[in-house]
């Protein structure tokens, strides 16, 4: 190995660190905010490439189809969960955000989607799509479980996801998709040779990573949500919504995800269930972060693109290996770290 294939290795590791830092955060912001493990996160991804790819090519996704079904079902979870309180003016406001949204944005797009009007519009029209998801998902599987334990909302997480992966199947189908580079430039530094399109993901990245210091730091959502993230019960005390908070968690989580599909359809096919590899990836990075410190885990997911690039080279059968097992020495060292308490007998 030389130092070109070494620059080689290093640019396709920060590339690839960036999109699972930007998946990592989202995971952490959510169970920081619910302690909801989203396992489904990298389904945003998935879809949101698979979205993009379709008006590309001219055509009306099949996410429309899935939101508006995801948008039935939130009304129904709503009503039912809260029809004893439920005033005609609440009613109303739960039917026009669960299922008159979805039916306006499908009027929208397939009126724009032929048209084929760029990436700008492409752009859009997949974010308008993709981040109702994340609250909807919300208010059907995990605001009712809000004051369940820690394990049932990663039993709920897992149900989510697999009901994700089977629509995914049912709306998308099979088949794999790439969408065109966001940029064809291309520049040279010395033996290496850095394309538009990984200098557009790390520039987003590092852009959104930003806007979201800027958005909890000063804020009055931003730190509502680190006052549900420090003290839930205490946050309602003092009037906090957490159930709001839980949506804008999802929210957020839902838009990382979206943007992380948009960025990395080009580099790489993306099936209806790729998302599942990319979020678990990203859950690496998350847990060697703690699941709290959001410089932590972007350090982390770095890391990770450095291992899974260079086993990729060295032993690319086992690369996904290499890369889970990281979870194993920190797993044992925050056990040694950590004090037991002995089960009473």
């Amino acid at each position: 190995m030389d130092s070109t294939i070494v620059l080689f290795l290093v640019q396709d590791a920060v590339i690839n660190g960036a999109i699972y830092a930007l998946i990592a955060i989202a995971l952490v912001l959510v169970f920081a905010v619910t302690r909801v493990i989203l396992v489904p996160q990298g389904e945003f991804v998935a879809f949101a490439g698979l979205t993009v790819a379709a008006l590309e090519a001219g055509r009306v996704p099949p996410t429309l189809w899935l939101l508006v079904a995801l948008g039935v079902l939130a009304a129904i979870s709503s009503i039912a969960w809260h029809w004893r309180e439920m005033e005609p003016r609440r009613f109303i406001g739960v039917v026009a955000s669960t299922i008159v949204v979805p039916l306006l944005l499908i009027l929208v797009t397939k009126f724009l989607a032929p048209l084929k009007l760029g990436l700008a519009a492409n752009t859009i029209l997949t974010l308008l799509l993709i981040v109702p998801m994340g609250p909807l998902l919300y208010r059907i599987a995990f605001e009712p479980l809000a004051e369940a334990s820690v394990l049932v909302l990663l039993i709920a997480s897992f149900g989510v996801h697999l009901s994700l992966v089977g629509l995914g199947l049912a709306f998308f189908g099979p088949e794999g998709v790439r969408t065109a580079a966001l940029s064809d430039a291309s520049y040279t530094a010395g033996a290496l040779i850095i394309t538009g399109q990984s200098v557009v993901v790390i520039a987003v990245t590092l852009v959104l990573l930003a806007a979201l210091a800027l958005f909890f730091g000063f804020t009055p959502t931003g730190k509502a949500l680190r006052a549900c993230a420090s003290n839930r019960l205490g946050a309602r005390l003092v009037g906090i919504p957490t159930s709001v908070a839980g949506q804008v968690a999802f929210a957020m989580a839902a838009l990382i995800g979206a943007v992380s599909g948009i960025l990395i359809t080009p580099i790489t096919a993306i099936y209806y269930d790729s998302g599942f590899l990319i979020g678990l990836k990203g859950f690496v990075a998350a847990i060697v972060g703690g699941l709290a410190s959001y410089t932590i885990t972007a350090l982390a997911a770095l890391g990770v693109g450095l291992v899974e690039s260079f086993s990729s080279f060295w032993w690319s059968t086992y690369k996904e290996v290499f890369v889970f097992t990281i979870i194993l020495p920190v797993l044992v060292w925050r056990s040694l770290r950590s004090s037991h308490l002995e089960d009473d007998e």
